[in-house]
């Protein structure tokens, strides 16, 4: 059995992202579930690592691409763990803060507010699809992926 090469890993990491980002702008503008703002930092991770990985894949800087990319997966690991921190410890909030501020100020919300606003609580992110919470399919994903970009990383270039 032949394995994928490397670029087709980084080709499927990439539309993984991209597919991503589409199940939570269906999930905020047709369920009506707003992003709060470790939400919108997990997008911003999402997206660099499906950029990352097919700029990588395309220009065939394999390496690079794929460190640029493991490097946004360990920042959305952090940012979902934070995440799932808040929502089980009742009462602790990121709400209304310095960081939501901060985010709907960049650049990116003020002229995508329909991608990157943040406009919901971060404990109240508890709806569920197929038994999970959105953090915890968040979580699952920068897993899969932080495993893939550090097997393409790791694996031996072919001759």
């Amino acid at each position: 059995m032949m394995l994928p090469s490397n670029r087709q890993i980084l080709y499927a990491i990439s539309s993984i992202c991209f597919a991503l980002i589409a199940v939570a702008l269906y999930l905020q503008h047709i369920q009506q579930m707003l992003p709060c703002p470790l939400c919108v930092i997990q997008r911003y991770m999402f997206l660099a690592i499906g950029v990352a990985s097919l700029v990588s894949a395309i220009s065939g800087k394999v390496r690079e691409g794929t460190v640029l990319a493991l490097l946004a997966a360990l920042g959305g690991l952090y940012t979902v763990g934070k995440h799932l921190w808040v929502i089980a410890h009742p009462g602790f909030t990121c709400g209304i803060d310095p960081m939501e501020t901060f985010l709907n100020k960049i650049p990116t919300a003020e002229y995508l507010p329909w991608l990157f606003r943040a406009d919901g609580l971060c404990e109240g992110a508890t709806d569920s699809l197929m038994g999970l919470a959105i953090p915890q399919w968040s979580a699952v994903w920068f897993v899969v992926l932080t495993l893939l970009l550090a097997f393409v990383l790791l694996r031996k270039p072919a001759r």
